[in-house]
């Protein structure tokens, strides 16, 4: 038991250490270079809206110098087919994620913890089991899937939920795609990245091939390297 405490002290520690780091980048780039990857993860993501063409699907309002700009579940929204949902979370008291759908721009409110909510019907915590696209954020990915949050685990538990073959996907500034992250088991994978470099990346053969992307492409379109 001792040696099992010490190993997961020393691994929380190290995503402390992590997010410090990840965040000061972020705040670190300048508003020109956030703009600029803010354009490019929106692009590449209402290309693979277009193709998947999900009848629902989720994402979150990004704050701060997080990737893929404010008005993300916008752009979203109109790449949507006709009559298809976008649900956009909705923080609980113990920190678990419910959902509701994203009407526009005047139904999304400020609530805690710097978040950005819509003030629709919530439809529960299992909203996110029918999802056929889900858009998540994250600090970074590691290339094996493992994402490093900001450390409440809300995310962690939605993706618990998500089926297996579910497309996941969290946008990331360049630079945060990266070769090993330290992880717990609780931590749940994501499927695939989009970066304002590269496009969206389907991470170790994952399912995403199987939705019509590609690894290491630019919403399905197969880069060289």
């Amino acid at each position: 038991m001792p040696e099992f405490s010490d190993e997961a002290e020393a691994t929380r520690t190290a995503k402390r250490n992590v997010r410090v780091e990840l965040l000061a980048r972020r705040r670190s780039l300048p508003v020109t270079t956030r703009a600029a990857a803010a354009g490019r993860v929106q692009a590449e993501l209402v290309t693979l809206v277009r193709r998947l063409r999900p009848s629902r699907m989720t994402a979150y309002v990004p704050v701060g110098s997080e990737p893929g700009g404010a008005d993300l579940p916008e752009v979203l929204r109109a790449a949507l087919p006709a009559n298809a949902e976008l649900l956009l979370p909705v923080l609980l008291t113990d920190l678990d994620l419910d959902w509701a759908v994203y009407t526009g721009p005047a139904d999304v409110i400020a609530a805690g913890r710097g978040i950005r909510e819509p003030t629709g019907v919530r439809l529960g915590v299992d909203a996110v089991v029918d999802a056929e696209l889900v858009v998540v954020p994250a600090l970074a990915v590691d290339r094996h899937g493992r994402r490093l949050g900001r450390g409440g685990g809300s995310y962690d538990r939605a993706l618990a939920r998500v089926p297996e073959a579910t497309l996941t996907v969290v946008p990331l500034h360049d630079g945060e795609l990266v070769d090993a992250l330290p992880a717990e088991p609780h931590d749940r994978l994501v499927r695939a990245v989009v970066t304002p470099a590269d496009g969206v990346r389907t991470l170790d053969g994952g399912p995403g091939a199987a939705h019509g992307v590609a690894p290491h492409t630019s919403a399905g379109r197969t880069r060289g390297e």
